[in-house]
């Protein structure tokens, strides 16, 4: 942060005047939030709760909504974290994706208001949604077939998850068996959790046999459902609450409430606490309810979730990248404890900011165990007046992320010094500088400095990116240290030019290293999308990463088209901005990487040692506009914008922001101006709203 942007009274940085504070802002929260995701999703271990992670979050859809183009390079658009090492991979038939968050009445009343615009209802149209408690615990996704239990699946990053069959085999609250009248294929989903007593036991008979003690019955339950050994979980005293479904072979019910009344006819345990809402004023007199009954409650939630009853709807609402547009969560007040810091420590990344991190005396609050927690930045620092000695009270908000939010002066101990941030990197000794404009402070070293070298390595093999088994950050580390590993296209060199030594390392062996070079082996194919994102450009996160994918289709396409796009005002620089979402600033970083000698030989090491794999066109070939690109312009009427974009997207097409000569169809509404001029001069079809129905039309 510069120190024109001063930090709210929240902790958080203020808006950003200009696009180029703004995405150097979003940079720099983002990294928290993976961070964050990576800890709480893949280690059971929340290094700081809901108070800063969804003071966070919400500052990125803040940023986002100002400045649009930043939603590509976000975890907004991203979901959980790539399943652990370890375990089978299960490819989700539908993905499983995360909740937007309501704080207020105000959110809410925003969030029906949205769901009305988007399906073109009238502002008091009535609403009917389904409010569920929201259990603090693991989501699970359960699939039958034939009527027989055959995969239990966690989260995972929402496309792929850990195949746990057998580790569910003992929860009593999971049917083996369907009922005759269920269908061929169904997938029951829900949330596995710990209660709070048989928490409190298990923690009793851990600590009496030495055993690992757990922080909370999240943690206790994720870490029960996850082990390697089925027979340890099977000792564990997990419950499931089913609350949704993925893939079905044939509809189960119209609504969410009369799917929940149907599968607890199967056998399946869903929440008694569950209500038939109608408008914002049933809502929070729920909300107030069950925040009232919370504490007395044997099982910990977190907030309540709420979705649009109707089915149809849900439908035609559809999904944004990370989330359904027709459920939100609704959070419950935070939490606060009082802790001593006791250091203050530099984290340089990958792209050379340097994040102050407190080091706390370990504090239970709401459940958890705080150790950690950010420090954003030299002005959030100096905002706090926080120094090594004081006494500091620590936020939790929804319960999963820890924020310091004030500094109790009154005790501060004589003698403290205020905190001076470092003017050099504490890896490497180069300049640490803030350019105008930055919101954080970074070393200058670039691929001189060690940190920033290693974390764009651990970056390549994240488990969002190759996700590599045995080739965790320690290990990239060591490589490193050792001179094994320079470039990311070592990697796929490490049997080879290093096979006999890494075996012979202190803690490895035949058996680890040849899962380790499996691993590796395992992922000399991959996807375009997850190749570009593992390239960790600036502002090109893993939904930007998709969409370059599918317009382009291979990484040669894609490599010719970011190096034509390099002169101005040529066709490809046009075609770039113009896909969908994607700006000036995202074209700048893809085209600036594109243009230094040292990424294109990176690119060209790891097209020598990979099968870069070209993006499949989507299986919609009786769409009359799959693999046509289409502009909607003008007021339209007959639906919104967004449902149009969502439809004509799943059909195949692509949407485009603007008329060009690669544009099939332009859909004009009412009040069309200069799309509609551009589109008749290059003899592009023009289409109304009806017309558009008309050619879309299935049946």
């Amino acid at each position: 942060m510069t120190a024109e942007l001063a930090s709210t009274p929240s902790g958080l940085p203020e808006m950003p005047e200009t696009s180029t504070e703004a995405r150097k802002q979003h940079a720099e929260i983002s990294d928290r939030i993976r961070s964050f995701n990576e800890a709480y999703y893949v280690n059971d271990e929340p290094l700081v709760p809901d108070a800063e992670y969804d003071a966070l979050f919400n500052r990125l859809i803040e940023l986002e909504t100002h400045y649009p183009t930043l939603k590509k390079n976000s975890p907004t658009q991203e979901v959980g974290a790539a399943p652990a090492d370890g375990f089978a991979k299960v490819k989700h038939a539908r993905p499983m994706l995360s909740l937007g968050n309501a704080f207020s009445r105000e959110d809410i009343v925003d969030f029906l208001a949205r769901i009305r615009r988007f399906l073109n209802l009238t502002a008091h149209s009535p609403v009917e949604v389904v409010g569920e408690p929201k259990i603090d615990g693991l989501s699970l996704s359960l699939r039958y077939e034939n009527r027989k239990l055959v995969t239990a699946a966690t989260r995972g990053d929402g496309s792929e998850g850990e195949d746990v069959t057998a580790n569910v085999a003992h929860i009593g609250d999971i049917p083996k068996t369907l009922p005759d009248d269920a269908p061929d294929v169904v997938e029951i989903r829900g949330e596995v959790y710990m209660a709070r007593s048989a928490f409190q036991k298990l923690n009793e008979t851990q600590a009496e046999t030495g055993g690992k003690t757990f922080a909370n019955p999240r943690n206790a339950a994720a870490g029960s459902l996850r082990q390697l050994d089925p027979t340890i979980s099977a000792k564990r005293p997990l419950r499931f609450f089913a609350y949704s479904f993925g893939e079905l072979s044939e509809s189960l019910a119209q609504t969410q409430w009369d799917f929940l009344q149907k599968v607890e006819g199967w056998g399946f345990v869903t929440n008694p606490l569950t209500r038939l809402l109608h408008d914002a004023d049933d809502i929070m007199a729920f909300y107030d309810q069950l925040g009232a009954q919370r504490p007395d409650l044997d099982y910990d939630i977190d907030g309540i979730v709420y979705k649009v009853n109707d089915f149809e709807l849900q439908l035609r609402l559809g999904f944004v990248s990370r989330s359904p547009r027709w459920a939100i969560a609704h959070k419950f007040p935070a939490e606060k404890a009082r802790t001593r810091l006791n250091a203050i420590d530099i984290q340089v990344g990958r792209t050379g900011a340097l994040t102050p991190v407190a080091r706390l005396e370990p504090v239970t609050v709401g459940g958890v165990v705080v150790s950690n927690a950010t420090l954003h930045n030299r002005d959030e620092i100096e905002r706090l007046d926080v120094r090594v000695g004081d006494m500091v009270v620590i936020q939790r908000a929804g319960d999963v992320i820890p924020q310091v939010v004030e500094v109790i002066k009154d005790e501060r101990p004589e003698g403290t010094q205020g905190y001076q941030f470092p003017d050099t990197c504490p890896k490497c000794g180069s300049h640490a500088m803030r350019e105008e404009g930055e919101a954080v402070t970074r070393c200058t070293g670039g691929l001189i400095c060690p940190a920033q070298a290693v974390e764009r390595l651990k970056h390549f093999v994240s488990r969002t990116a190759f996700d590599i088994d045995g080739l965790g950050a320690k290990n990239v580390e060591t490589f490193f240290e050792m001179g094994w590993l320079k470039s990311p296209g070592d990697i796929f060199r490490l049997e080879t030019d290093h096979g006999d030594a890494i075996r012979k390392l202190e803690g490895w062996g035949e058996k680890s290293a040849t899962k380790l070079f499996d691993g590796i082996n395992e992922r000399r194919t991959i996807g375009l999308d997850k190749f570009i994102y593992a390239l960790g450009i600036r502002q090109i996160g893993q939904a930007t990463a998709k969409l370059l994918a599918r317009h382009y289709g291979s990484v040669t396409e894609w490599r010719n088209a970011m190096i034509a796009a390099n002169e101005a005002d040529s066709d490809a620089l046009r075609e770039l901005i113009n896909i969908d979402q994607i700006g000036p600033g995202v074209a700048k970083d893809l085209i600036e990487f594109m243009a230094e000698d040292h990424n294109r030989e990176v690119l060209d090491d790891l097209q020598d040692v990979l099968t870069i794999a070209d993006v499949e066109a989507p299986n919609v070939t009786d769409s009359p506009v799959s693999g046509k690109t289409v502009v909607f312009t003008g007021k339209l009427e007959l639906f919104s914008r967004n449902e149009a974009k969502v439809k004509a997207e799943s059909l195949g097409a692509k949407v485009a922001g603007s008329v060009s000569a690669k544009t099939d169809f332009l859909v004009a509404g009412p009040g069309a101006g200069s799309k509609l001029k551009k589109a008749e001069e290059l003899g592009v079809t023009v289409l109304d709203e009806q017309g558009w129905l008309d050619l879309i039309a299935t049946e």
